[in-house]
């Protein structure tokens, strides 16, 4: 009995001490133009109030109209499985086959698209706050990809407001993140420990600051106005293209073929680095699904392969040129990978995207690290427009799970010094 008891303690502990951090798994080639909404529809990255729906939408290319079931689980600030159950956390059951589908109609390229909305008639809602992970499976229970989404309680106020770096040598290129954090009717104990904070740049969880501290407290409000720890690089404004009429040319794509499917030749891109700073309105990073003379762009919205071109000198074997932004994830995969052309001295990928208006970026990635230089071809400059998010977690003493209290959002278009 005793032997058995010990044997369950050491299981327990070293579950604890190797929880692993939950990371997103990408779709396979033939999902595509996933879609991760709240209420507003304005998010690839869902930050829900407790309560709010959630909408995840994507297509699947194979034309079996396949089965999919999902998955929500709950983690702790740092991306680590919570110590809640399920039925602490979920209202319902998950595990659930997605009923809503409808298949393309009148388009080259055939796909099935399958809309998942929470709340729904078996899972009924989430209970508490913080981080989530919605995974979906097919019916041989193999995991086709996985998404990130946070709950927010709005219990304390977060004032944001972007700045020109404070540090005179970066000046020209950084943005820097100051928070205000008043709690309210909440009180705060040890906030040094219990409250963290998470700063995002345009949706992009690969680029986000976290395990920030307060700098410091003045009554019931906690203070950052930090000169390097919230330092972001500016960045420049996102290359886009729009092929909402498949068929047209514009000022973005240089030219049309059809084949099996249509193919738009976008113009040929230059590096920004070391350019003068230019506007250029854009979605940060973001895309939206649309069509021409189509009523519902969900299913009549055809597919199209996206010929992305870069002037840029051949780099050294251990760098690769990708294209980056939400249309994936953000993600670096062999999808957006882009091959040198000696013959026209130019990088060049196709990409299979829905048609619609897309924000792109091209990015340097060492092969070896996996490290990602955004400003490498772009450049990084202080004057670019950049949406910030701030979310605050707090975990009393005490507390089983870190709560997500609070939520700020600022915009460099109002930066200052």
């Amino acid at each position: 009995m005793f032997k058995s008891f010990f044997s369950l303690v050491i299981i327990i502990c070293g579950q604890s001490i190797y929880s692993q951090i939950a990371q997103e798994v990408n779709p396979p080639g033939y999902i595509k133009s996933i879609t991760f909404q709240g209420q507003t529809r304005e998010s690839q990255l869902p930050i829900l109030q407790l309560g709010q729906q959630l909408i995840l939408e994507f297509d699947a290319l194979n034309g079996d109209e396949e089965d999919f079931y999902y998955k929500i689980e709950h983690f702790d600030y740092d991306w680590t499985p919570s110590q809640l159950m399920q039925t602490e956390f979920l209202s319902g059951i998950d595990n659930q086959r997605i009923r809503n589908y409808e298949n393309s109609f009148n388009t080259y390229q055939i796909y099935s698209h399958y809309t998942l909305r929470l709340p729904n008639s078996q899972t009924r809602g989430l209970k508490v706050s913080g981080n989530y992970m919605i995974k979906i499976f097919n019916d041989l229970d193999e995991l086709v990809f996985s998404r990130k989404f946070m709950v927010q309680e709005n219990l304390a106020n977060v004032g944001v407001s972007i700045k020109r770096s404070r540090d005179v040598r970066q000046v020209e290129t950084m943005q820097s993140v100051d928070i205000v954090i008043n709690s309210g009717n909440m009180q705060f104990n040890n906030p040094l420990q219990t409250v963290k904070t998470l700063i995002i740049q345009n949706n992009n969880l690969n680029t986000a600051i976290s395990n920030v501290a307060p700098q410091y407290t003045i009554g019931n409000e906690l203070i950052y106005k930090y000169t390097k720890e919230t330092l972001f690089e500016g960045g420049n404004e996102y290359f886009y293209f729009e092929n909402k009429d498949i068929r047209g040319a514009n000022a973005a794509i240089q030219y049309i073929e059809l084949n099996e499917l249509y193919s738009n030749y976008l113009f040929t891109n230059v590096p920004r680095l070391n350019q003068p700073y230019t506007y250029n309105p854009d979605i940060n990073g973001n895309f939206l699904i649309t069509a021409i003379d189509a009523e519902r762009p969900t299913i009549e919205a055809d597919y199209a392969w996206i010929h992305f071109s870069l002037l840029l000198d051949e780099l050294p074997a251990n760098q690769s040129v990708h294209v980056y932004g939400n249309f994936n994830n953000y993600a670096i995969d062999d999808f957006t990978k882009m091959t040198f052309n000696p013959n026209k001295g130019i990088y060049e990928v196709p990409i299979i995207l829905k048609q619609g208006f897309y924000n792109y970026k091209y990015v340097i990635v060492n092969n070896q690290t996996g490290k990602i230089n955004e400003s490498a071809i772009s450049g990084s400059y202080w004057q670019t427009e950049n949406n910030y998010k701030v979310l605050v977690y707090y975990r009393d003493l005490g507390a089983r799970y870190d709560r997500i209290i609070g939520l700020g959002e600022g915009n460099s278009v109002n930066i200052s010094n």
